[in-house]
């Protein structure tokens, strides 16, 4: 059996004109096969959450196995500390370094039994995506779909390298999922 919690919820704040003046990522705690599995460890701010979540869950960051990286901005690597015996799994075209990280080079990586890493280019070169087939389809989408709005709306994320590409990752992830866990809102469920 496959669960998945929020440890916390992301969020995006903007000035008057609109800029980003303060970013926090989701982080997700999949638990599947005896493994613990955290998906973006958010921004140092969110460290409190973070271990509140993980003593209401009863589990110990020191237990997680796992740390996938969706990519490697700052907001969602923040609290990469708390796991000091998980194995880093990032995207072979991410440019932040990640000292001992696994580097995953393809297309798509099964990681457990029903957990794939897919890759999800737009935002940043290495974004990837992670879908979790469990009581119904999760993509836990990092920044390639920050906000419900972007879904609403159709629109790639306002930061991208390639508007095109974020476009058609944004659409792979919702051919896919039943529920969206996006970087920076609350998950919502599609209307697949």
């Amino acid at each position: 059996m496959i669960s998945l919690d929020i440890l916390t919820i992301g969020s995006l704040v903007r000035d008057a004109e609109g800029n980003i003046t303060e970013a926090d990522s989701t982080s997700t705690l999949i638990r599947a096969d005896g493994l613990n599995i955290v998906v973006d460890t958010s921004s140092k701010e969110r460290k409190p959450h973070m271990k509140t979540a993980f003593k209401q869950l009863m589990v110990l960051p020191k237990d997680v196995d796992i740390v996938v990286l969706t990519h490697t901005h700052s907001d969602h690597i923040g609290n990469n500390d708390m796991f000091p015996k998980a194995e880093f799994l990032v995207h072979s075209g991410e440019k932040g370094n990640i000292k001992g990280a696994r580097v995953i080079d393809s297309e798509e990586e099964e990681i457990a039994k029903g957990i794939r890493l897919v890759h999800t280019p737009g935002h940043t070169h290495g974004s990837m995506s992670v879908f979790v087939d469990a009581d119904r389809k999760y993509a836990i989408a990092g920044d390639a779909i920050p906000l419900k709005e972007n879904v609403q709306k159709m629109v790639p994320p306002g930061l991208n390298y390639d508007a095109k590409l974020a476009l058609e990752s944004l659409k792979k992830i919702i051919d896919y999922a039943d529920m969206v866990v996006p970087g920076h809102d609350y998950p919502f469920m599609t209307d697949r």
